[in-house]
């Protein structure tokens, strides 16, 4: 599958979550509230702001999971405004966690206040450099998207 799929995948589980729930207004702040704190879940599991404990960040899998929660979102907010990438931006810089974390959210807020396309662009770059500091491929993001996609239908399915 390439990367342009997804934005169609998203459309059509968007409108398949909007039937079932009988969504009648624009959700779009409500999406990009969700962006956000699918964001700040994400954090949560690589505790790489948690100077203060000795654990570690959650295994792999749960990592990703949180972030490709984040990718339903960000599909879904461009498909919403338009807006549809053609490929995964490969941004690839080492760089501290927390602050991309905070810069993302920084990139995040500034997009949901000025919606242009070159503002969301940015946050794909944003989520690019933070799949690359966490070592994922956009291999294990499709897969990862792909399995989340089925696992939301599901939950629709049996009132989630």
């Amino acid at each position: 599958m390439q990367f342009r799929q997804l934005f169609e995948k998203q459309r059509k589980l968007d409108q398949f979550i909007e039937e079932n729930q009988h969504v009648q207004k624009d959700v779009f702040a409500e999406k990009g509230l969700a962006l956000l704190v699918e964001l700040s879940e994400l954090a949560n599991e690589t505790r790489c702001f948690k100077f203060w404990s000795t654990k570690g960040p959650s295994e792999k899998a749960v990592v990703l999971e949180e972030f490709v929660d984040s990718i339903h979102f960000m599909l879904s907010l461009g498909n919403m405004r338009g807006f549809q990438l053609k490929e995964w931006p490969y941004l690839k810089e080492k760089q501290e966690l927390t602050e991309t974390f905070l810069t993302t959210t920084q990139t995040i807020l500034t997009f949901l206040q000025h919606q242009t396309e070159e503002n969301y662009r940015a946050i794909w770059e944003q989520y690019s450099l933070i799949a690359y500091n966490l070592d994922f491929t956009i291999e294990d993001v499709m897969q990862a998207y792909e399995l989340k996609n089925v696992k939301n239908y599901e939950r629709q399915r049996s009132d989630y």
